[in-house]
């Protein structure tokens, strides 16, 4: 024992406290409320300590947690499980080495079914159905989602006293934004916010700084979408607030690229501009090559052209939208929905240099994927381009008209 303790041997600790006890891998599991297969891993050296599950090990065997030595600056506050372990492997130390409790408190058989697998879990269920939103109608999806929003609810319920409560509360929040995207695409903007602020407050119990800011950018970004600029920017405002100095660069990229939109909304022209230069700053640094959760995929230049193209279209300025629109469209290509909600933006663009007949091409295609796969969100955006459609009467624009027509009432569609 002294020569794990001098190592920081875990795994070593672990094995002396239980075999000290006389307990197999099993009755430890038991004792301490973990599944077995968790303390085979610790005993394994697989399975680093978080200070949560530190704290509950204390908590269940009758250490005080006083003598944990728990507070102070050098105490991570986010629920992030790599920073977290750091700390966590100094106390682990103290707090399996002090001598354990005769009998262990019982756990209650709800939270007995809480175990390290389950927020995975509820993750791996969220990432199949985004994964399915590609192409498949958000109507489609929406009543599995909201199961499953509810599912993610019980189960952080039944999690709030496990060492687990903050990895669900994050699987909770992921299920909840997901859930508010659907709704969003469905044009159901009250239930989309209702997802939202869930997402948000969930985010905030799994005490991680980056989903938090993530969800209540993503808020801001919809509250922005739905032509209400000033409350999408003061979202967004606040989400960098949270997100302080210092953050990943593509954190801090994607946030200045939902308040460029949010200046341009409100015709804010330089400040869109500082927003867009500060993101392209950002994904240029050498450090951005790997986005940190919540996001999954590099925030690179190409993304940042997309919204520098957003902010151009609605700053009325086609010549730079389009060329940034070239930009964006060299690299991967979106989904269909949302290729669909940027043909739209792109058909604003040619509509404001005069090129009518292009405007109203990209209109109708983007309008026929809206039509195939439901989405009200990309058949609203094409509703607003031809009310807002100022130039000129052409054959196109009637050929538009027909379109929505047969969309709106259900008639036979022009659309294939």
């Amino acid at each position: 024992m002294a020569a794990a303790l001098s190592t920081c041997d875990i795994a070593a600790i672990v094995e002396e406290v239980r075999r000290f006890r006389g307990w197999s891998q099993g009755e430890l599991a038991r004792a301490v409320g973990y599944s077995q297969s968790w303390v085979s891993r610790v005993v394994n050296g697989q399975q680093s300590l978080t200070v949560d599950q530190v704290r509950d090990l204390a908590t269940r065997l009758g250490i005080p947690l006083h003598q944990l030595r728990f507070g102070g600056a050098g105490e991570p506050d986010e629920g992030d499980p790599t920073r977290r372990r750091e700390f966590g492997k100094a106390a682990a130390v103290t707090a399996l080495t002090l001598p354990l409790s005769a009998a262990a408190a019982p756990v209650p058989a709800a939270q007995a079914e809480i175990h390290e697998e389950t927020a995975p879990t509820l993750r791996a269920i969220t990432g199949g159905q985004r994964r399915m939103d590609a192409a498949a109608p958000a109507r489609d999806l929406a009543r599995g989602a909201i199961a499953h929003v509810d599912l993610a609810g019980l189960t952080l319920e039944r999690a709030r006293n496990t060492p687990f409560a903050a990895d669900v509360a994050a699987a909770a929040s992921e299920a909840a934004g997901f859930a508010a995207w659907l709704h969003a695409d469905m044009g159901d903007a009250g239930s989309a916010r209702s997802y939202y602020r869930i997402a948000v407050e969930r985010a905030r119990r799994a005490r991680s700084r980056l989903l938090d800011v993530y969800m209540l950018g993503s808020l801001a970004a919809f509250e922005i979408d739905a032509d209400d600029p000033a409350l999408g920017l003061s979202l967004a405002h606040e989400a960098g607030r949270r997100l302080g100095a210092g953050a990943h660069p593509t954190a801090t990229a994607w946030l200045a690229c939902v308040r460029a939109q949010g200046q341009a909304g409100l015709g804010r022209t330089a400040e869109a501009d500082r927003e867009i230069a500060l993101a392209e700053r950002c994904v240029d640094r050498p450090d951005n090559a790997h986005p940190p959760w919540p996001w999954v995929f590099a925030f690179e230049p190409a993304k940042v052209a997309g919204y520098r193209a957003l902010v151009n279209v609605r700053l009325k300025r086609p010549g730079p939208a389009r060329r940034a629109f070239a930009e964006a469209f060299s690299g991967t290509r979106p989904g269909a929905k949302q290729g669909a909600v940027l043909q739209v933006e792109m058909a604003r663009a040619h509509a404001h240099a005069g090129d009518a007949d292009e405007a109203f091409r990209l209109a109708g295609e983007a309008l026929t994927t809206g039509a195939r796969l439901r989405s009200e969100r990309v058949v609203d955006r094409v509703r607003r381009f031809r009310k807002e459609y100022r130039g000129p009467r052409a054959r196109a624009a009637d050929r538009l008209d027909a379109q929505l027509t047969a969309v709106l009432t259900g008639g036979p569609s022009s659309l294939v």
